[in-house]
């Protein structure tokens, strides 16, 4: 039994079901779990905080990631290509990933959203070249090392370029191989219970990469095993026209025929849905990952964030590839997201704290996971303190509530919690030593970038 004790608390922003804002509280956790929120708490604990002059918000859960993507990120040759483009020029590279490239990418982008008050992540990982290792083995090891919370995807690939798709035949696998290497990721990695520290979701890369029997038999053994379903969806117009040329249907009714909808389902983008699409998403509980950073890098468009909010579709934020982000810090994807709605949808935009919600709730919702994204007694100690001190924060704490997204937090968090244990102390990840991890990281990423 492990327990934690947060004290003096000088403001804790619960995103709970009555949107609760506590001043001058103490937390307390044990095993895992928040046991007690209040004032002056009678208990005592293996490991004390003092959390004066601190702000305390939920950990903030990030719903699309590519974290191998962290190695080939901020490459000069493709930085003004569109998606389609771009992936055709990047697969070159990807098609070299290996087990050690794929475990220090984790280990750097995991911790950058650590640092960031990032405490879950869902990452897509759809690239199994041949011979390459037991990848997504080493993503779980790296999210044990740094003490993250952790979805995995076994993500896939069944059309290379000469089946009309755009990746290599080196990476991509027949139906029948993926779906055993899916059963057996489930099998080895996803634990269904509550609190559970890892995940497994089935993710099939995109309409255009995939075959629809791979999409179809991927919804089956999802459904069969309790996992959930994801996709990238409706990003470019590209894919629409790909899709209409291809099988006569916008994308989504094209996922629909396949069984892809429902609340197990949640799709990356989601740029480019007519009014009719949003209201079957809302109908049906489908939900969307919204990533405004990659989304403006790629020029693919801006996500109808508003209408989906207004309809009821259920939205989280996410921080999407590395390569087509360059960074890995969903607290910068706040501060853009709220100014990116305000500029397109001015009035019926989210408000600042309608964001963190996004990015709390709305993305725990899209997992699955309805103990993480706040911070209440039975859900998860997962969370991050922010001093309230800082200098840019000056004049800015009138509503804590919003601040993380109309002012935004440059530098990373002072503290972040998950599953009740420190990850991030003054700023550095715990129990890792950042300078050592960089260079072996970049010593890694050379190599496989010379390749």
């Amino acid at each position: 039994m492990s327990d934690l004790l947060i004290r003096n608390i000088q403001t804790l922003v619960s995103c709970d079901d009555a949107d609760t804002v506590y001043e001058s509280v103490d937390l307390y956790a044990r095993d895992g779990v928040i046991r007690q929120i209040g004032s002056s708490l009678p208990v005592a604990a293996e490991q004390v905080i003092d959390a004066s002059h601190m702000l305390c918000y939920p950990g903030l859960v990030n719903t699309h990631h590519h974290l191998y993507q962290v190695f080939s990120r901020n490459l000069p040759e493709v930085q003004n290509m569109e998606l389609f483009d771009w992936l055709k020029a990047l697969y070159e590279i990807w098609k070299n990933l290996n087990a050690d490239v794929v475990r220090l990418s984790s280990l750097v982008g995991m911790g950058e959203l650590l640092k960031h008050g990032c405490t879950t992540c869902f990452d897509h990982h759809y690239v199994f070249p041949h011979g390459s290792g037991d990848l997504t083995g080493a993503q779980f090891a790296a999210a044990d090392e740094l003490g993250m919370r952790f979805h995995a995807s076994r993500g896939s690939m069944d059309l290379s370029v000469k089946d009309g798709g755009l990746p290599p035949d080196s990476v991509v696998q027949t139906v029948d191989a993926i779906l055993r290497d899916s059963a057996d990721a489930i099998d080895r990695f996803h634990d269904p219970k509550p609190f559970a520290m890892h995940r497994v979701a089935l993710a099939p890369c995109s309409p255009f990469s995939v075959s629809a029997d791979l999409l179809r038999e991927s919804a089956v053994l999802a459904r069969q095993y309790g996992v959930r379903l994801h996709t990238h969806l409706c990003e470019t117009r590209d894919e629409e026209n790909y899709m209409l040329a291809r099988e006569g249907v916008r994308p989504l009714a094209y996922m629909e025929r396949l069984g892809w909808l429902g609340s197990d389902v949640w799709f990356a983008h989601g740029i480019h849905f007519n009014d009719a699409e949003l209201r079957l998403l809302a109908d049906t509980g489908t939900g969307v990952a919204h990533c405004p950073i990659s989304n403006m890098k790629l020029a693919s468009g801006v996500a109808r964030v508003p209408d989906m909010l207004r309809l009821g579709v259920p939205v989280g934020l996410a921080v999407d590839g590395s390569a087509s982000n360059d960074g890995s810090s969903l607290m910068e994807e706040l501060r853009v997201a709220y100014l990116l709605h305000r500029l397109h949808a001015s009035k019926n935009a989210p408000s600042g704290y309608d964001v963190l919600k996004m990015a709390t709730r709305g993305s725990a919702r899209l997992l699955g996971r309805d103990e993480i994204g706040q911070l209440a007694p039975g859900k998860c100690c997962d969370l991050f303190l922010v001093d309230a001190r800082r200098m840019e924060l000056t004049g800015a704490l009138y509503d804590p509530k919003s601040v993380l997204a109309t002012v935004g937090l440059r530098g990373a968090v002072d503290c972040t919690v998950v599953n009740g244990r420190v990850a991030v102390e003054h700023g550095r990840l715990a129990g890792t030593d950042e300078e050592r991890l960089a260079y072996d990281a970049d010593a890694v990423c050379r190599k496989y970038l010379n390749r």
